[in-house]
C-alpha cells in the first residue's frame, strides 16, 4: 500500500514525503531530544552555579568554567537547549510534511554543526581540556548532520 498523505489545503504547506524521509525525522527528533537533555543540564548548572557531576574530571571543570563557556553572560549550554529544541520542532514539522521548516531545519543543523566544530577547537588548541558533557553534544550535532545529509533526496 502506498504512503498516501493528504495536504490540508490545495496550495498548503504541508506535502507527500517517502515513509524513509518521516523515520529520518523521526530519528532526529530522538537525538534532538537527547541533545535538549544534555544541554539543559548543563544550562541549569550553570545558572544555579552548583557544582557539575563530571566523575572527577578536572577538565570538565575547565572548560565549563572557561570564559568560552558564556556569551555575553549568557550559557552557552542554554544557547544549545535552544537550538536542540529548534530542530527538534522542525524535524517533527518536516515530518507532518511541512516543506518550508526544511530549510530552517538544515540551516539550524548546520550552524549548530559550524558552532561545534569551533568549540571542539576551542577545547583542543585554547583550552587543552574535554569536557564529556561537551563531547556527548559534539556527537549528537554530528549525528544530526549526517542524518540531515541522508534525509536529502536525489
Amino acid at each position: 500500500m502506498k504512503n498516501k498523505r493528504a495536504t490540508s489545503k490545495p496550495g498548503g504547506n504541508a506535502i507527500a514525503i517517502p515513509r524513509s524521509q518521516i523515520v529520518i525525522y523521526s530519528i532526529v527528533a530522538l537525538i534532538s531530544l537527547a541533545g535538549l537533555a544534555d544541554a539543559t543540564y548543563l544550562a541549569v548548572q550553570a545558572l544555579t552555579g552548583e557544582t557539575m557531576v563530571c566523575g572527577g574530571s578536572p577538565d570538565c571543570f575547565k572548560v565549563l568554567g572557561s570564559p568560552y563557556a558564556r556569551i555575553g553572560g549568557v550559557p552557552l549550554a542554554l544557547v544549545g537547549a535552544v537550538a536542540y529544541f529548534s530542530v527538534f520542532s522542525f524535524a517533527i514539522l518536516a515530518a507532518f510534511g511541512y516543506a518550508r521548516v526544511r530549510r530552517f531545519l538544515l540551516f539550524t543543523v548546520w550552524s549548530m554543526f559550524a558552532v561545534t566544530l569551533w568549540l571542539l577547537y576551542t577545547q583542543a588548541f585554547i583550552l587543552h581540556a574535554f569536557c564529556r558533557y561537551c563531547l556527548f553534544s559534539a556527537a549528537m550535532v554530528f549525528l544530526l548532520a549526517g542524518l540531515i545529509v541522508a534525509s536529502r533526496s536525489p
